[in-house]
């Protein structure tokens, strides 16, 4: 189910603006849409405080590896916490 992006109730501009980004980036979470992230980035964290089971996603994958063992980096996995934490890449094979 999306949240609706359009106040049932009229609203200054200001607010309505504020209600339709707010909707609009939870639509997109929802849909997995990698523009909706606030953390994702190129690399796993190298500074920072974070927890185990946290998420990086990877803002920019390509394929890697060696002919039939190639992969992409989703993200990074915490498996750690600490400043930065453990970090582990998630790789998923592409089969080629």
């Amino acid at each position: 189910m999306k949240l609706n992006k359009t106040p049932r109730k009229p609203v200054d501009p200001d607010t309505d603006l504020f209600y339709r980004q707010i909707a609009q980036q939870v639509n997109s979470l929802a849909e997995g849409s990698l523009s909706a992230n606030y953390n994702a980035q190129t690399a796993a964290p190298t500074t920072g405080t974070y927890a185990k089971g946290d998420e990086i996603k990877n803002s920019n994958p390509s394929e890697l590896g060696a002919a039939a063992s190639k992969y992409v980096i989703r993200g990074w996995q915490c498996l750690v916490g600490g400043t930065p934490g453990t970090w582990v890449q998630q790789r998923y094979l592409t089969g080629n």
